[in-house]
């Protein structure tokens, strides 16, 4: 069952969805605003080969860039970079979620995932974004623009995420 505004905030007042940092204005009738950090990841140029293994390191073919504020990365059509959020999300172990894009963005031809727009139950990080310009004009992203958002939902039983990014934060994410 997803959550409405109302089940989100008796869950935050009960330490089952932790968000911070939380303000009241970004959350929507069923979903929370998350913003857009300083952190990218571009891709490097060139051609090569990526073996597409559980082996994969997606560091080992981006480059962390860090966007001050008031500045902005400019997304090419067809460019994918990473982005992280600036809020961290920590949920239950029976809360999970999703990640949505903004129709405001979407209509310029902004994705803000390609393929992994699932959170999984007990969560407690920053959410990496693949940011794709499918549009036909170049794209200029500015960190603290609220560019997704997240959807909670109630799952049967219980899970807690213990992959490999469950401790990603915009610090770790963006450095090599």
């Amino acid at each position: 069952m997803i959550l409405g505004r109302s089940a989100i905030l008796k869950a935050i007042n009960n330490g089952e969805i932790k968000i911070e940092p939380f303000d009241e204005k970004y959350l929507g009738p069923a979903s929370y605003d998350l913003h857009l950090s300083n952190a990218f990841r571009v891709f490097k140029l060139g051609r090569r080969v990526m073996k597409v293994t559980d082996n994969l390191d997606f560091k080992a073919f981006t480059q962390g860039v860090w966007v001050p504020d008031g500045e902005s990365l400019l997304l090419m059509p067809g460019q994918t970079v990473l982005g992280i959020t600036l809020e961290k999300i920590t949920l239950a172990p029976y809360i999970a979620g999703w990640l949505e894009g903004r129709s405001r963005f979407a209509r310029a031809g902004l994705l803000v995932h390609v393929s992994a727009s699932f959170m999984h139950p007990g969560i407690s990080n920053h959410q990496v974004l693949e940011l794709s310009n499918v549009g036909q004009d170049p794209l200029e992203l500015y960190p603290h623009t609220v560019v997704c958002q997240f959807i909670f939902e109630r799952i049967e039983g219980e899970g807690v995420y213990r992959g490999v990014f469950r401790t990603q934060t915009p610090e770790s994410f963006w450095k090599d």
